[in-house]
């Protein structure tokens, strides 16, 4: 049964040992997470990710976060961040700065609101090595509450009883 309050996670890569992984391409567009979740909005482990015009709303830890040196290029999104809670939308896990610096980890276009803060790295010149790549072409951020309104499932659930 689904609980409102349970976390939502997006795992992209499963561990070191899967090296078919390391030719991984996602494309993660127009989703809204809002209240409640927490993190890995997704998580990448290698790879190559494309996050496009979604809606983050109020995450608790980190929204987009990696390890093991993927590619993540964020276009077109906009970020909220909670009161309270987390305002850098990027984490980096298990490496020094020295490590992920090398890592790209792009925002292009994203309206970070609240004091959410994108922390880039890598190569700004991505695009170069990716031509050709099919990417969804990104609207600007202030359009995401509009291309997000009915995203994601309309479940009319109660505490206790099943959905």
């Amino acid at each position: 049964m689904y609980k409102p309050q349970d976390p939502f996670a997006l795992l992209f890569g499963a561990s070191d040992k899967t090296p078919e992984d390391k030719i991984l391409k996602v494309t993660l567009a127009y989703n809204h997470f809002g209240r409640g979740l927490t993190q890995r909005l997704p998580a990448v482990r290698f790879g190559f990710v494309h996050v496009v015009n979604n809606d983050y709303t109020r995450w608790q830890m980190y929204a987009i976060g990696g390890a093991d040196g993927p590619t993540i290029i964020s276009q077109g999104n906009r970020f909220v961040a909670a009161d309270g809670a987390c305002k850098e939308v990027t984490k980096r896990m298990l490496v020094t700065e020295k490590i992920w610096r090398k890592w790209t980890w792009r925002s292009e276009g994203d309206l970070l609101l609240n004091g959410a803060y994108f922390r880039q790295s890598g190569n700004p010149h991505w695009a170069k090595r990716y031509k050709g790549y099919p990417l969804i072409k990104a609207l600007p951020a202030k359009h995401v509450p509009h291309l997000t309104l009915f995203a994601g499932a309309s479940l009319n659930c109660k505490a206790g009883r099943p959905c």
